[in-house]
């Protein structure tokens, strides 16, 4: 029983999904709908710390990451709201063994438009004066870097999205895919009806390769629990910006608040990953993670003598076998897939909406940078990931 008909349904109101229906906007679609099972952002999208950095190995995901950093600076103006982001810079700390890949990578972005540069360590330390820098051998800086809010920048979209015409359900449950021999016509909804569409997007993250499973795709993700501590430093930091720490492995970054968050760049390989339930998992940090967390906060920061833990909290990563995601055509005539993140999402959020609008319209990515055959669903079955050519020893899931 079909009781709505559309160009194109996205299936998920996740920041990736509502990056996606507003890109569409952007081109002229605006025969719409997205439907969420709950509300705008409500899954995963809140749980990301946020981080904005163009810092990429893959030449195509920092072009993406600075393609998403210049609608995060024009949000006013492009939204009318506050979304979040917040230009403190972002630097990136390395040893020894890893200068000669941080200097290749910082010409390999250099080339597709990043703005960013190395500097000193007395740079750094006038940046970070509580640090214990001495571990490191260099360091790259983005003035433009920071952090945003993945959850204000989903509503954004949403609501840009519904200005422009399209439809957005909430509380709206798709409980499979309605198909026509090889090719998909709409989605099926928990109430019984249907919604006739030429293209579904399925944007459903951790929640993607179940949903895919009944019409044969398997999309290689693995779910993955992530944890972040927040910390109040115990005195004012001032202007501080985000510090990816690849000697310790760890992040932090400023609160609006004063605090700072923290979270663990010691990430498991894809053989090694501890499968976890999106549906059913613990929402803090763990006593172990909280030890790890003081042991590498305190070693790095030793001079933050009063620091003391303020809160933690859980999200869950979409993870593929090369930590990158899968923004692709289906095997499925009319489907197109936008998941496996791999906790890049946030800050490539932008451009995954255009390649995806870019897919739906022509078929092809309108950017040089970013050629959608890297993202392809099928690259993984060929044995061909989408890897960096400089690796960071001890470090390569996420750069």
């Amino acid at each position: 029983m079909v009781n709505e008909t559309a160009d194109v349904v996205i299936v998920g109101g996740g920041l990736e999904g509502c990056a996606a229906a507003w890109a569409l906007s952007r081109r002229g679609v605006t025969d719409v709908v997205v439907a969420e099972r709950a509300t705008v952002g409500g899954g995963m999208t809140g749980k990301s710390s946020g981080i904005v950095r163009c810092h990429y190995g893959v030449s195509s995901l920092a072009a993406m990451a600075a393609a998403g950093l210049e609608v995060f600076e024009h949000a006013d103006d492009l939204f009318g709201t506050d979304i979040g982001f917040r230009q403190t810079g972002y630097v990136v700390g390395v040893g020894e063994a890893n200068v000669e890949s941080l200097r290749k990578s910082l010409a390999a972005q250099r080339a597709v438009g990043v703005q960013t540069e190395e500097i000193d360590r007395s740079d750094v330390a006038g940046m970070w004066p509580h640090a214990d820098l001495s571990p490191f051998a260099a360091f790259g800086w983005e003035s433009r870097g920071g952090y945003g809010d993945a959850y204000q920048t989903a509503q954004a979209f949403s609501a840009a999205a519904r200005a422009a015409g399209q439809r957005l359900r909430q509380g709206c449950t798709v409980t499979g895919l309605c198909v026509d021999g090889d090719r998909v016509t709409g989605v099926r909804l928990a109430d019984g009806t249907a919604i006739s569409a030429g293209t579904v997007v399925v944007a459903t993250g951790v929640w993607t390769r179940p949903f895919l499973a009944p019409y044969g795709i398997d999309i290689p993700i693995r779910v993955i629990r992530e944890q972040i501590v927040m910390i109040d430093p115990g005195l004012e930091l001032g202007p501080v910006p985000v510090f990816s720490d690849l000697v310790s492995l760890q992040y932090v970054r400023p609160e609006v608040g004063g605090e700072i968050l923290f979270g663990n760049s010691d990430l498991p390989g894809w053989d090694h990953i501890d499968a976890a339930d999106p549906d059913d998992y613990l929402n803090r940090a763990t006593d172990d993670f909280v030890d790890v967390t003081v042991d590498k906060v305190g070693s790095r920061f030793p001079g933050l003598t009063d620091a003391a833990i303020s809160g933690s909290y859980a999200g869950c990563y979409d993870v593929t076998p090369d930590w990158n995601p899968v923004i692709s055509p289906a095997p499925l005539d009319g489907l197109v897939l936008a998941a496996g993140f791999s906790g890049h999402g946030f800050k490539i959020a932008p451009a995954v909406g255009t390649l995806v609008a870019d897919i739906v319209v022509d078929g092809y990515s309108s950017d040089p940078h970013i050629p959608a055959t890297d993202f392809r669903l099928s690259r993984f079955a060929e044995g061909d990931l989408l890897t960096t050519p400089y690796p960071y020893v001890g470090a390569g899931q996420m750069r």
